[in-house]
């Protein structure tokens, strides 16, 4: 799928700001080269420029490329994905790659490491914080089951693993770890009571194309009822994120 780009930055800019977190992980290196591997619309990207001499901006959403060429001019951006990687002639160039909240996207975790472990340099970082096993365990149950109520079944995109599982694939694929741990994340959405229903537009686009704008509605609400209890505050939805994240050395 290709990102709504202005729906991201408008209502989902905690990705990105709680990203700026794993900035710490980074260190300040004016001759290091940074792979920014899922750029999105490019907030960490430009962040990144501020810590090493050449930051390149990868995502497979052409949209979102845009959105960062139009407003973080600075960096090199490519519309790449983990596959597009080994076409690009970068083998062992970065000093460092970074990723924030994009593996879980991605189904093949091998290839993804493979690739990833190529363009490192020997010694090199990897840097990155994703989906842990959990993360949004209650969202995805509760819209599960308003497709089930249509018959549909929904599809499942998202790669949740356990700091152990992630530890075993990272040593075959080449890597030392050096940190992996797993966390709870409550994470506060924007738009108040639309909050929760932009997350859904967002994240389960794909799994709500098939429906007219009508029965979105219907199933925004129903997904809403049923989470309401646990994950509403009295002001804002609270998503029950969950996170990994860890640091790893191209052996």
């Amino acid at each position: 799928m290709d990102w709504n780009a202005a729906l991201y930055r408008k209502s989902h800019g905690f990705v990105a700001e709680y990203g700026k977190n794993l900035l710490a992980c980074v260190p300040e290196d004016a001759s290091q080269c940074i792979l920014d591997f899922g750029c999105g619309t490019g907030e960490l990207t430009a962040a990144l420029a501020r810590k090493a001499g050449q930051v390149i901006g990868v995502d497979q959403s052409a949209a979102m490329i845009r959105a960062a060429r139009e407003k973080y001019p600075g960096p090199e951006y490519h519309v790449l994905d983990a596959a597009g990687l080994a076409v690009q002639g970068w083998t062992a160039r970065f000093d460092l790659v970074f990723s924030n909240a994009v593996f879980h996207w991605i189904q093949d975790q091998d290839a993804l490491l493979r690739a990833l472990h190529a363009v490192l340099k020997p010694g090199g970082l990897l840097v990155c914080e994703f989906g842990a096993q959990g993360n949004v365990a209650a969202v995805c149950s509760a819209f599960a089951s308003a497709l089930a109520a249509r018959g549909r079944t929904r599809s499942e995109p998202f790669y949740f693993p356990t700091p152990a599982a992630y530890r075993r694939k990272l040593e075959t694929a080449g890597f030392q770890v050096r940190q992996i741990e797993d966390y709870d994340r409550p994470t506060p959405l924007s738009g108040g009571e639309n909050g929760l229903a932009h997350w859904l537009e967002q994240f389960f686009a794909g799994d709500l194309a098939g429906f007219e704008q009508a029965e979105q509605v219907t199933i925004f609400r129903e997904v809403e009822c049923a989470l309401r209890p646990r994950l509403w505050d009295g002001e804002q939805w609270v998503a029950d994120y969950r996170r990994l994240r860890l640091l790893a050395v191209r052996s």
